[in-house]
């Protein structure tokens, strides 16, 4: 139990921390390809598709390109993609509809119970990069439900610049201490550490499959490290 923690609310990392991005692409990807006769390792098709994103999203956080949307990052990625796959004849059509692979992504399966229980001690809110129509596609595919979101296309940047972790806590009406951001990535807990927040790790092993398990942080890196969203509610006292 962590009743030291003057917690208000709850700001969630969703792509590897809510929702099983890798699976979930490949799965997409395969039953949109296979049907046009392409034959490829759909879990490298889902991580290469991944490994672009960070690449993608620099200039526009630095400042070096105007503010461009995830899913247009994300399909600019695939055009590059398939022409190094040497998948052709892909109509612009084709490319939005593959594109919204992104969401059709499935919850980890202790999402629904342990979020539905951390409501309980304040508001569960997305804070993403993705964009707000991307969440509500996300939230509507897994039946569940945020209180708000904000995030990349609220502050027009991307993580892990500290404006988006600020932004959050000021349109919560919240100080920085009083927002715990949850995520699977260390690196999304550092950037809101260094803003003030409170810290919870999520450990999810296999988000880049069995082959390739996640070390865990080093123990007391962050508030609060567990292993599922259910033990975070218990944690909290949910």
């Amino acid at each position: 139990m962590s009743e030291s923690l003057d917690i208000k609310a709850l700001v969630f990392d969703v792509f590897g921390t809510v929702v099983d991005w890798r699976s979930s692409v490949a799965r997409e990807a395969e039953a949109f390809l296979s049907l046009r006769g392409h034959k490829l390792d759909w879990f490298a098709f889902a991580d290469r598709w991944r490994e672009g994103y960070q690449p993608a999203m620099a200039p526009v956080r630095e400042g070096k390109r105007p503010w461009v949307s995830f899913e247009v990052l994300h399909e600019e990625i695939l055009v590059e993609m398939l022409a190094e796959l040497g998948v052709e004849a892909i109509t612009a059509a084709d490319l939005k509809e593959l594109n919204q692979a992104w969401r059709r992504l499935d919850l980890w399966p202790d999402v629904p119970g342990g979020l539905s229980r951390l409501r309980q001690v304040g508001p569960v809110v997305a804070l993403s990069n993705g964009g707000i129509a991307q969440m509500i596609a996300l939230a509507r595919w897994g039946g569940f439900q945020w209180d708000t979101i904000l995030g990349a296309q609220v502050s027009k940047t991307y993580k892990p610049d500290s404006k988006i972790y600020l932004d959050g806590a000021a349109y919560l009406d919240l100080r920085p201490d009083q927002v715990m951001m949850v995520a699977a990535h260390p690196w999304d807990l550092e950037a809101a550490k260094a803003c003030g927040l409170r810290t919870a790790y999520v450990h999810r092993p296999t988000e880049y499959g069995t082959e390739k398990p996640k070390k865990r942080p080093d123990k007391g890196t962050f508030d609060i490290e567990v292993d599922s969203f259910e033990e975070l509610a218990d944690r909290l006292g949910a």
